[in-house]
């Protein structure tokens, strides 16, 4: 049985490799949770999608511990840590990509917000409309949405792009030179070898949508026009480092 102290070890582990990918992955956590904050409400209703194991989750409640947080994954094992790391969160099993997904959130008014990092670029594009305009019904008018990734720009300004990514590169090799973390691959494999994780790692092999196959929506202009599609009025980037931005989209 997965402890709450190994859960918590294995959450540290999690957080590391990811830093791996995101190394100003904690300030992009700081520009997401300081817009939800700026909306004023010191108990905001708050949908982490694609949330993982909670990492997102779990900061934003560190700050705004009277929000309310529904945390929303299709991966089994990762909500399983989740559950035992964070007893505090509310996890869903879900896929973002079928219909009805929100009516399994349990609400009983709209939502503030609607935050992620790192997620939806494997929803594919022609799935976005639909996730979107999903979290667009149970937003207050007002309300955001909130999407930290790497999102790429090389269909519309190709220097640009390549700039972005050369920027996030070198930030890559400033902070972490030869000794990189684990990377994914290595963390998922250390987790199937751990006997705690047996039943977890059963129930993922069986669940579909547990697992991804790609990027599939990794443009900007794909989610812009995805959230324009679904009745969101004013989109755009509220902090940046390279490729890596924060998307924030305004509920009309």
């Amino acid at each position: 049985m997965l402890t709450h102290d190994a859960a918590s070890q294995w959450m540290a582990r999690w957080d590391r490799q990811q830093e791996g990918y995101l190394p100003d992955r904690e300030e992009r956590f700081t520009a997401l949770i300081d817009a939800v904050e700026a909306l004023g409400r010191p108990d905001p209703v708050v949908i982490d999608l694609g949330c993982g194991p909670g990492s997102l989750s779990a900061r934003l409640l560190d700050r705004l511990p009277e929000a309310r947080v529904i945390a929303v994954d299709a991966d089994p094992l990762l909500i399983g840590l989740g559950r035992t790391a964070y007893p505090q969160i509310t996890f869903v099993s879900a896929d973002l990509r079928t219909g009805g997904w929100t009516d399994l959130l349990g609400l009983d008014g709209p939502a503030d917000a609607a935050i992620s990092t790192t997620a939806l670029h494997w929803i594919s594009a022609a799935d976005l409309k639909g996730m979107y305009g999903e979290v667009a019904a149970v937003l207050r008018p007002g309300g955001l949405l909130l999407n930290g990734d790497h999102l790429d720009t090389d269909d519309a300004t190709p220097a640009l792009a390549r700039l972005e990514h050369a920027v996030h590169d070198r930030e890559t090799e400033r902070r972490f030179g030869a000794n990189p973390p684990e990377d994914w691959r290595a963390w998922w494999d250390a987790v199937q070898a751990d006997p705690a994780f047996a039943e977890l790692h059963e129930e993922r092999r069986t669940t579909a949508g547990a697992s991804h196959h790609g990027s599939e929506s990794r443009l900007l202009s794909e989610h812009v026009q995805a959230l324009r599609e679904a009745g969101f009025s004013e989109i755009g980037t509220l902090w940046q480092r390279g490729n890596n931005r924060l998307l924030c989209a305004v509920r009309g």
